[in-house]
């Protein structure tokens, strides 16, 4: 077995035992012409494994905390899906220079208070961010959560992440992509 299926078989078995809050059960995958009209909708590709995970996993529903949202339809706690969420984002981003959202980076999970973990489906590894407006400077609301979306995974299987109890305290470094509009790990 690949490094890459034995991660998402370690998903998937952690998937079917936890719950993230709010969901009742683990919603089906998504089909493959779901998942190209949500990449219509947004203008670019997921990350290769992203997408996997919706369409083998679940559409949503697993993962930290509150979970993966569902890509293109609303959860069960009544969030916009990641879709609907990175538009809105990009919009309220066009009304409020002070507060751009970049251009393919999907928020995928909801961390309460206007936080979200988001994807940047722009970069080579799919980069996973930390949104966190609260201390309500815009140069200073991104942060590197996980250099790829595989260790981000990682972390969660292994119940390292930030989020968790043990790592209180545990600082992220600032994402340099916000600042630099075209850093070295971005493509085009």
């Amino acid at each position: 077995m690949t490094e890459h299926e034995q991660l998402l078989t370690q998903v998937a078995d952690k998937a079917r035992n936890t719950r993230p809050w709010g969901w009742p059960s683990l919603p089906d995958p998504l089909d493959a012409a779901t998942l190209a009209r949500a990449e219509g909708t947004l203008g670019f590709t997921l990350p290769p494994l992203l997408a996997e995970l919706y369409l083998r996993i679940a559409d949503g529903g697993f993962g930290p905390e509150y979970g993966l949202l569902p890509l293109l339809d609303s959860p069960p706690s009544g969030e916009p899906a990641a879709v609907v969420q990175y538009l809105a984002n990009r919009e309220s981003g066009r009304e409020d220079p002070d507060w751009p959202w970049p251009e393919g980076v999907l928020p995928i999970s909801h961390w309460g208070c206007g936080m979200y973990a988001c994807v940047d489906c722009r970069s080579p590894r799919a980069t996973v961010l930390l949104f966190e407006p609260n201390p309500g400077d815009p140069d200073h609301a991104w942060f590197l959560d996980a250099p790829a979306l595989t260790d981000w995974l990682h972390s969660w299987i292994q119940g390292t992440g930030w989020y968790e109890e043990e790592s209180e305290g545990m600082d992220l470094p600032p994402w340099p992509g916000f600042t630099d509009p075209a850093p070295q790990e971005r493509i085009s």
